[in-house]
């Protein structure tokens, strides 16, 4: 028989002080002005550098943008209409997923609603315009 495990050999690590989780309901998050339109952005608190989670209305008239360090993933969810990739114009329509690296100009042209998710985590500073 095997004596009892020290606690120094317990397999399971000791949790941390704060939670290593965090929870967002988007429907609730107030919406605020975007290039795009109006954006619900989950987890966008100061301690959170890793990512964040916008729920995005876009409108019809979206401003071309990018950002220097930021990488957008788009998932849309409702609407149809284009996306304007560096130029390129592709058609949009739900379940289409784009991943969107820093220095592509971007818009989506129609009225859309969409998932994004910020890599880091969203920073305004990191909105340019041409």
């Amino acid at each position: 028989m095997s004596p009892p495990a020290s606690p120094s050999s317990d397999p399971v690590p000791a949790r941390p002080a704060a939670r290593n989780y965090l929870v967002t309901q988007l429907d609730t998050v107030p919406a605020v002005p975007c290039p795009c339109g109006l954006s619900r952005r989950g987890f966008a608190t100061p301690d959170n550098p890793l990512a964040t989670l916008h729920l995005v209305d876009i409108s019809i008239d979206a401003k071309t943008h990018y950002h220097k360090k930021m990488t957008e993933i788009y998932l849309v969810l409702e609407g149809e209409g284009f996306i304007e990739l560096d130029g390129n114009r592709l058609p949009a329509r739900p379940m289409l997923s784009v991943m969107i690296k820093p220095g592509c100009r971007h818009r989506l042209v129609g009225r859309f609603r969409i998932v994004n998710v910020a890599i880091p985590a969203f920073d305004p500073a990191d909105e340019w315009f041409d």
